[in-house]
Parts: structure tokens; sequence; C-alpha cells
């Protein structure tokens, strides 16, 4: 009797020896530069031929509604490596009230945070950063000094070389923390960039691994390679989308030939909308880079993991690059630090399919700068009551009034209908106010905020000889 007790025991835990001996996912962030929501066959592009990143979406998910938490690029790097809020970390301005960070800045990513990179480096993932960084590029504040156990790729946008003025030094290419080629051939940056993510992974192949490839690509000026310049029917812009096309299919081919595909999540996304009128879109959506519109945070998003993640699906529920950490954390059994506010959530759930999962969010918010400009909650996007809205670079455009739109019905925001919704507009405005105590506001410090890292001088990054 007690042996098939003992049997009938075995038996019901096998599934639970299973899922204890499977191993970890790998786990693959591609983030773009600039490149608007409408600039992928598969979000509505009937310009760019996007074939690879079309193919993606119809093996995994679309999420539709998804935001990065800034319309510009420091920033939004920032609440990708460590699912927070900018504000939340200090990163949301430079050292002299700007929006993004320069060469030889003091200011950076502080090492006290604790990254998606830590997390999964900690949990026995191999873990690269390949592309531009942009959150510091003193030594301290390197890829490496953030929980990457290898870094090849610029450390800032890459309009910010010796050729923009302004002292500043040769835009240089990094290995690790070195610069091993200043200028960068920027022609050829993409397919290098392609080359070193097919190493890794190939490297790799047997454990998991964390690769984040941020691409230089489609930020302004615009460097097609040589095979894929003119061919494409948007100009120099459009190339270079369809050079990170095939950048992306070389990438997903790989993990097919290496055989582990079906133990590898793919993200890909983009850090704001397109800043181009006359190439690149963000439509249908209102707005571009610079702005709290959804044109300037909302973004295209497709995530594939096959077997796992259902083909051919898509979500509208509010999701962020701010859930990247927490959702890959979770993935990788892994924990996120608990003495600290992590303002992302573990959407997983929304990614697996889960029968009736929703938004983890109750509210997203939309800062320019230290600015809160406007609040999403479930489909309602409230624009706040500014005296002085501040754009691109901190300029004053003069005064907003509140504006409610229902995003559902009213995707471009063009129709105000604040006046027949007083209800909504006062609840959105509570969460506004709990924003700004936790965040804060122009002139108005959050009680939750965190300090950003400070060397005691910025040095330019020098090529080794």
């Amino acid at each position: 009797m007690k042996s098939i007790q003992r049997l009938l025991f075995t038996i019901c835990l096998f599934p639970l020896f299973l899922k204890a001996e499977e191993k970890p996912p790998n786990l693959i962030v591609i983030f773009i530069d600039d490149m608007g929501y409408g600039d992928l066959g598969c979000f509505g592009s009937k310009v760019h031929r996007t074939p690879n990143l079309d193919k993606m979406a119809e093996e995994g998910m679309r999420l539709t509604d998804f935001y990065s938490s800034c319309s510009v690029c420091t920033p939004s790097r920032a609440s990708l490596m460590t699912g927070c809020y900018p504000r939340r970390i200090n990163m949301h301005v430079d050292e002299n009230n700007l929006c993004v960070l320069f060469p030889g800045a003091k200011k950076g990513l502080n090492p006290e945070e604790t990254t998606i990179a830590e997390i999964l480096k900690d949990k026995g993932y191999a873990t690269m950063c390949i592309g531009k960084w942009h959150l510091g590029d003193h030594p301290d504040f390197l890829p490496t000094k953030h929980g990457f156990d290898h870094y090849y790729g610029i450390p800032y946008s890459n309009d910010m070389g010796k050729n923009q003025g302004r002292g500043r030094p040769h835009l240089p290419l990094l290995r690790n923390e070195t610069v091993i080629e200043a200028p960068v051939k920027q022609s050829s940056i993409t397919a290098r960039y392609t080359t070193e993510a097919i190493n890794f992974i190939t490297k790799n192949k047997t454990k998991p691994f964390f690769l984040y490839l941020p691409h230089t690509a489609v930020h302004l000026p615009l460097f097609p390679g040589n095979a894929f310049k003119g061919k494409s029917k948007d100009g120099a812009y459009g190339d270079w989308v369809e050079e990170v096309d095939w950048s992306t299919g070389k990438i997903l081919n790989t993990l097919k030939n290496e055989d582990i595909d079906d133990r590898t999540l793919v993200l890909f996304t983009t850090d704001n909308g397109s800043f181009r009128e006359k190439q690149g879109s963000n439509l249908p959506l209102r707005g571009r880079k610079g702005r709290t519109d959804e044109g300037g945070m909302r973004v295209p998003c497709i995530v594939r993991w096959p077997g796992r993640i259902k083909a051919g699906t898509e979500s509208a529920e509010v999701t962020a690059t701010i859930d990247i950490l927490p959702t890959f954390a979770g993935l990788a059994g892994a924990r996120t630090s608990s003495d600290r506010i992590i303002d992302g959530r573990d959407i997983s759930h929304l990614l697996l399919g889960t029968p009736g999962a929703k938004s983890p969010h109750e509210a997203y918010y939309f800062y320019q700068m230290d600015q809160l400009q406007a609040v999403r909650s479930g489909p309602w996007k409230l624009f706040l009551d500014m005296q002085s809205k501040k754009r691109n670079w901190g300029k004053p455009e003069g005064k907003s009034q509140l504006k409610l739109f229902n995003l559902v019905k009213d995707i471009h925001e063009d129709n105000n209908i604040a006046g027949q919704n007083p209800k909504v507009v006062q609840r959105i405005l509570a969460l506004a106010e709990k924003a700004r105590e936790d965040l804060g506001d122009v002139g108005r410090p959050g009680g939750n905020q965190r300090p950003a890292g400070w060397a005691q001088e910025g040095k330019p990054l020098l090529l080794k000889k």
C-alpha cells in the first residue's frame, strides 16, 4: 500500500520536477532609437519593407498600447534598465537641466540602482550590451559597471561627435571600457552590432543569456549600411529602418539555427516616437519625439517566444518599458529589490495569454523633463492644466488647458471631452496629485525620489593607442 502511495505521490509531483529543472529563458531586448509607431509594416507602414519584423509579429504578440517613459533618449533608457520613471531616479534631466546627457557629463545612472542586467547576472545569466548606452560616459556609469559582462557600442547619441562642435571628442566606439575606434565608422555600425549579437548568442547558447541591443539607428544623422542605401521608398531613413529589420531577421535565424528558439524571448521596441516629419511616421498617433502626445511616447512593441506566447496575438492593455525589468526578473525566477520602489509591474500574465489578464497600471504618467503633463488611466488620457507647458529641451510652449481624450475612440487625440466627463476628470486629477507627491512636478520634489550618480569630474573617453 505504501509503495502505491509513493508511486502516486511521485506521479503527482513529476510536472513540478520538470518545471524545477526547466532552464530559465534567454532574454533579448532590441531597442531602436527614434523609430515611429507607424514605421513597421505590422504597425501600418505602407512605405517600409519590414518582412522579418512582420513575421515576428505573426509568430508572437503585438503590444499596441506600449509606452516609453519619456519622449527622449536618456530618460527612456534609464527606465528600461531600472523599471522606474525617470524622475524616480533623477535621470529626467542632465546636470545643466537639459533633457539628455552629453559627452563628459558628471551625471549618470547611479551605480547603487539595481539594473535588469544585475538581476539576471545574479541568476547565472551571461549579459551583454551592444549599441547606444546614453546613461553616462564616465567610466563609473558604463554598462560594465551596471551588470553587463561585455559592452560594444557608442556611449551616447550618434550626433554628439566632434563634428557637432562644442569641444566634444570624436564619437567613440567602445569595447567594454576602452575606445577602439574614433570617430566610429557609422555606415557599418548596424552590421557590426549584428555580428557581435550573433557571436554572443552562439557563444552562450548552452546557458541562459540576456542581450540588450540598443541600436544607433534610426537617430539623426542617418547612416544606413552600403547594402541598404537607396533601396527603400523613404530615403535614408527608410533604408536604415529596413536594415534594422534585416538585423532582427539575422538574430531570429541564429536562434533557430542554434536550436534555442523555443527557449528565447525576444522583445522589439523603440525609445520614443520618430522626430522626422517628412520621413518616418507616428501615425495614427498625434505628435512626435520630444512631446507627451501619443506619438512621442507610445511605441511599437513586438514580443516573441515560440510555444509560450501565442502566435498572431495582440494586447491593447497599457504596458511600458518600465515593465520589462520586473517581467524578465519573474521569468528568470528572480526577485526585484525590496528596499526601493519599482514603478514597473510583471506583465508576463498578459504575454502568456492568461485569461482575463489586465494592465497592472491604474495610471500611467507622462512627464516632460520635470513637468507632469498628462495621465492615462484605462482608455482615458488627461492633459493637465499648465500655465507654461514645456516642450523638448524645456522650452515654454505657453498655457495648456485641461484636455481629456478617450484613446480607444480617439487615438489621434482630436476631441477634447473633458466637459462631458467631469467625474473622470476628477478621478484622474486625484491620480495626478498622487504622482506629484511621489515623483514631484515643476518646483516640487517628490517624496520618493532617489539620487542620480555623480562623478567628481567628467572626462572624455580616449582612443587606445
